[in-house]
């Protein structure tokens, strides 16, 4: 790792991967089992709608001694630093009276966040998609970056991993994760000879067992590829990676002008499904631990064929 903290919060790793976190389909159940398995388990203070104070409780019980005593991987939970974000402070309280070992902070960064997290220790890794903001990030007070690259699931970059990798790393020695497609042992070891501290993974999970998503949502992930999913600003405003199959062939959206297309718009990541491109070796629903061992033998595997 690039920094003395980090080492010493992933010291824990069996691989080096987080989990990125996932709207709607990150739990504390999910969160535990990625842990228990050897990476990092992460979640988005907005899934908890309320229950944040709730669900760290739950998720430190059932990590139990090993977790207090540092001897598992640490936890995350990604805050939305936007104005839209109403719940806001009240999260950061509540992350602070727990002492959350790592935030991810998103659409934002503010001094006095990174301040309030330092205050008891904890790091934060904001979420970057392209350089221009990884210099604001860095000079806000961030500890690290976690790079999105072009083909993640949900809102996601338009750079190539090359190209962005190599800009940040063109000034910046510190903690860098890569997200963006990565779903095999093979992409985490590329991630990292292209100069990341760590891999970034998300929608491998969504066909996890313990991952809050549909039964349908999980079948869907496991049958489609890349040339299944669908980049569209259409829904949001801003450029999202979806499940092409998710979006009903009523809903077009070559055409946004029309006046009509909200009166039956089924609702967006909860009826519309985020998924990133790298997924065609999903293959099946199994348990968050049976993917992550999937993953430390092919990371293994290529270290030792590429590794000298």
């Amino acid at each position: 790792m690039s920094s003395n903290i980090v080492k010493k919060l992933f010291s824990n790793l069996k691989i080096p991967v987080m989990c990125a976190p996932m709207y709607i389909a990150s739990n504390p159940k999910l969160v535990v089992a990625q842990c228990r398995s050897g990476i990092v388990g992460s979640f988005p203070a907005m899934n908890a709608r309320g229950q944040l104070d709730a669900w760290l409780q739950k998720i430190k019980f059932n990590l139990g001694p090993l977790f207090h005593k540092k001897l598992l991987p640490p936890f995350a939970v990604n805050q939305i630093v936007h104005p839209y974000n109403k719940n806001l402070q009240e999260d950061m309280n509540v992350i602070i009276k727990h002492e959350v070992p790592i935030v991810i902070t998103s659409l934002g960064t503010r001094r006095e966040i990174n301040d309030a997290v330092h205050s008891y220790g904890g790091i934060v890794l904001h979420d970057v998609t392209k350089n221009s903001r990884a210099r604001e990030a860095i000079s806000h007070g961030a500890d690290g970056l976690i790079a999105i690259a072009a083909g993640a699931g949900g809102h996601a970059g338009q750079q190539s991993p090359f190209a962005l990798m190599q800009e940040i790393r063109e000034w910046y020695g510190g903690p860098v994760g890569l997200g963006g497609c990565i779903s095999n042992g093979s992409a985490v070891l590329a991630a990292k000879v292209m100069g990341a501290d760590f891999a970034y993974i998300g929608s491998p999970f969504l066909a996890t067992k313990e991952a809050n998503t549909a039964p349908e949502y999980k079948k869907m992930v496991v049958d489609c590829s890349a040339e299944n999913i669908i980049n569209t600003d259409f829904f949001t405003g801003a450029g999202a990676n979806y499940l092409g199959p998710s979006i009903p062939k009523h809903v077009d959206i070559n055409h946004k002008t029309a006046t009509s297309r909200w009166l039956e718009m089924p609702k967006v990541w909860s009826e519309i499904w985020a998924c990133g491109q790298g997924i065609s070796n999903v293959t099946q629903i199994v348990t968050t631990n049976h993917l992550v061992r999937k993953l430390i033998r092919e990371y293994e595997m290529k270290q030792k064929k590429y590794v000298y």
